[in-house]
């Protein structure tokens, strides 16, 4: 059986037979364990955490020169640049 996630990646799932004889092989080797469902929720979450504050998305036109300082800044440059606008529109206020 396949399935296709949100992303249109396609994973085939294992049939009921060979289901079986993966849980087997697990039950069989001393030195694994099928963790149950709440400890594998526990380790890693589906989603990243909703923010508290959202943003809203825009599409406006910057001259060549500020996005590339910007992006020169390294990671996470949208936020400095956000950061900036907000600085500004504080200091109007």
């Amino acid at each position: 059986m396949q399935v296709k996630s949100k992303r249109g990646r396609v994973f085939d799932l294992p049939s009921t037979q060979e289901e079986a004889e993966i849980r087997t092989g697990i039950a069989a080797d001393p030195a694994t364990c099928e963790l149950p469902d709440e400890a594998l929720e526990a380790l890693r979450p589906v989603d990243r955490p909703k923010a508290a504050v959202t943003k809203q998305p825009a599409s406006i036109r910057l001259s060549p020169e500020v996005v590339e300082y910007f992006k020169s800044t390294g990671k996470d440059w949208q936020t400095r640049m956000d950061a900036v606008l907000m600085a500004y529109v504080n200091s109007r206020r």
